[in-house]
């Protein structure tokens, strides 16, 4: 496919572009709510609502676009979040394009960086890009998504083209950039490929002449750059929609695998299942705005319910259980729920490793380290202090225990174990 021959001179406007405002529907309103529900800013929103109502009157669905580079192999929740987003559009009839950035993912987004990210080689986006759209697919329906590569268009373009596509766009614009900006101003190195990355993005939008780009807060400069581009090319230009980062499990930072606060897709069910119990009641709701399907209204219900003296642990049981589901099964949700409640009660769990440990008497710290229930002997003995540690059932208070040779089962917090043979 050349893309490129049909986006090197720049049209004239799209007909129609100025004519009378279509009447929108109950079903456009509707879907609009849908789009609008959880998102941080809709931009604009009048010319959304307007291709809500032309697909709706010609038939055509709208093109959606999310743009990912492959800069690590998994995906968490906090990556689902736009996801679930798509999801919706494409419930709602229209064409998703989930983006596979494998030529950007070179050149390295700068967004919200202090420093040059460093570029990624072939070999590790590649590596990468194979993980991606399988773990995508377990939140969007693989049949109804359409998957493309950025090198498509954007290898073709060689010195020439990329010399065209950059006289579309000004240094003063690209500065205006808030990272640049401060970084400029520090006098922190800004790498020229860097001030490439927004038009590439933006340049994704053209060649796949899409009508609305999400992504997150942090990406909002790029998506604008591609509206602008798409205006240059006589194109339509796109609407953007930008969706929150969410929490993480301590509930202020956003969710990160650098911060330890964060749910992997592909966790085991019992593990996942237990991590969102561990949010807090206020963070519930946030997570169910974010992640769950379920409506407004039943959320509301819930609202409404645990204000009137229902435990929130409820409802926090029927977020975890819809999350297990969507990523494994419902009888994987049964099954976490159960082993959480036995857990509760102060069960073992059936899946407790098995670890081999010679050197009895062993100290309580040193044995926790090297069962890898803890990091380290000072978290261990922190862990001990507040009444974190069982072995077979009794809590650990002394930090001087040493361990005789012998099996026991030993527990740190709610879902550490392991069955420790000391010799």
């Amino acid at each position: 496919m050349d893309v490129n021959s049909s986006l090197s001179p720049a049209a004239p406007a799209p007909a129609g572009a100025s004519a009378a405002a279509l009447p929108l529907s109950d079903a456009v309103r509707e879907a609009l709510a849908i789009v609008k529900r959880g998102t941080e800013e809709l931009l604009i929103e009048s010319e959304f609502a307007q291709k809500l109502a032309r697909s709706e009157q010609t038939g055509q669905p709208l093109r959606i676009k999310l743009g990912l580079d492959p800069t690590a192999p998994d995906l968490h929740l906090g990556h689902t979040v736009v996801l679930n987003k798509m999801r919706q559009l494409q419930d709602l009839g229209h064409t998703v394009i989930f983006l596979i950035g494998d030529f950007t993912s070179m050149i390295g987004d700068p967004s919200g960086r202090n420093v040059t990210r460093p570029p990624l080689t072939r070999e590790q986006i590649e590596d990468n890009a194979k993980t991606y759209f399988a773990q995508a697919s377990l939140v969007l329906d693989p049949a109804r998504t359409e998957i493309r590569y950025n090198s498509e268009w954007c290898d073709p373009l060689g010195a020439r083209g990329m010399i065209e596509l950059s006289a579309r766009y000004t240094v003063a614009r690209i500065l205006e950039r808030e990272d640049f900006t401060k970084r400029f101003k520090a006098g922190t190195p800004i790498s020229v490929h860097e001030l490439l990355y927004p038009l590439m993005q933006g340049y994704d939008s053209v060649a796949l002449k899409s009508d609305l780009e999400l992504g997150g807060t942090d990406q909002k400069f790029n998506l604008l750059v591609g509206r602008e581009l798409q205006k240059d090319y006589g194109q339509a230009p796109q609407c953007i929609l930008t969706m929150p980062l969410l929490e993480g499990l301590d509930g202020v930072e956003k969710m990160s695998k650098s911060k330890n606060n964060y749910i992997g897709i592909t966790e085991p069910a019992n593990t996942m299942f237990a991590k969102v119990m561990s949010i807090s009641d206020v963070a519930m709701w946030r997570w169910y705005e974010l992640l769950s399907f379920r409506s407004l209204a039943e959320i509301e219900q819930f609202r409404a319910e645990v204000a009137g003296g229902r435990n929130p642990r409820d409802i926090k049981v029927l977020l975890g259980q819809e999350i297990v589901e969507r990523f494994h099964s419902r009888q994987a949700a049964a099954d976490a729920l159960a082993d959480f409640d036995h857990r509760a009660r102060g069960g073992i769990p059936d899946d407790v490793p098995d670890v081999s440990l010679s050197g009895a008497p062993m100290g309580i710290g040193q044995l926790l380290k090297q069962a890898n229930l803890c990091a380290s002997t000072s978290e261990a003995l922190r862990m001990v202090e507040q009444g974190g540690v069982r072995i077979d059932g009794g809590v650990v208070s002394d930090k001087g225990l040493k361990v005789e040779a012998g099996t026991c089962v030993v527990q740190v917090g709610k879902r550490k174990f392991a069955r420790v043979t000391l010799s």
